[in-house]
């Protein structure tokens, strides 16, 4: 169950959230928590979640390892600063700062060499949704990145299936329509990777998940965790979420 805070929160109301979050759920053992604080709160996030089951990663990661790239985090910085994630590719990333599917690879490629965990993200626009196109969408994002990796890289890979119309919107989609895109890309991994690449990776949902719905999300075998947004913002919420 990872959460995504975006450009939200300051170190001191990062600190006011684990003190809330921490006796909620930061001592579940069912599944892997990971929180994705903005850069300037992962000092403060990772000294706050010290002690628990609760995992930090970044929101970002350049695909250099240092260099003249103004703005850019590196992996080697994220691990100094106590990451064990790093989210690559996320919808808003592609949508509002050119991230392609060839930036996407690099990326992922980046979080592997320095021994983070990248979550993977993919998923449809509203357009392509309603004109029929979203598994050729997410072909052309699994085989624009992911399956560009080595099986031995693949297999260190979070995925994140993330339709853009449900992210943010309060449009959620169904459990049927989100198995059926995890099957999907589960068909791609499987024809990419084998049967049993298939079977052990975790494909995530994020799109709009919440208190509400994500026990008939998780009821699907399809879907095997959630990368939450503004609900993961308010510890009682995120809590519940992953106590679900």
């Amino acid at each position: 169950m990872a959460g995504n805070w975006k450009m939200y929160k300051t170190p001191a109301e990062t600190i006011a959230f684990f003190e809330a979050f921490r006796p909620l759920a930061g001592g579940a053992d069912h599944c892997e928590t990971v929180i994705c604080p903005p850069f300037t709160n992962l000092t403060a996030a990772v000294g706050a979640a010290q002690g628990s089951n609760i995992r930090i990663g970044a929101q970002n990661i350049a695909w250099a390892r240092e260099g003249a790239f103004t703005g850019e985090i590196s992996g080697p910085m994220l691990v100094a600063a106590g990451c064990t994630h790093a989210i690559v590719g996320h919808s808003e990333r592609r949508q509002y700062f050119g991230e392609s599917d060839a930036t996407v690879l690099q990326r992922t490629l980046a979080a592997l060499e320095s021994g983070l965990t990248p979550i993977v993200c993919v998923g449809e626009r509203l357009e392509d949704r309603e004109g029929g196109r979203t598994e050729q969408v997410l072909k052309n994002q699994f085989e624009g990145g992911i399956a560009l990796l080595t099986a031995e890289q693949f297999a260190k890979v979070v995925i994140a299936y993330e339709p853009v119309w449900a992210i943010g919107t309060g449009r959620t989609a169904t459990p049927e329509i989100a198995a059926a895109a995890h099957r999907t890309i589960r068909a791609g991994v499987r024809a990419r990777f084998g049967p049993e690449a298939a079977e052990a990776v975790r494909i995530l949902y994020g799109g709009s998940v919440n208190p509400k719905n994500v026990k008939s999300l998780m009821a699907q075998p399809e879907i095997d965790g959630t990368l939450v947004g503004g609900a993961s913002l308010e510890a009682a919420s995120f809590a519940s979420i992953v106590n679900f």
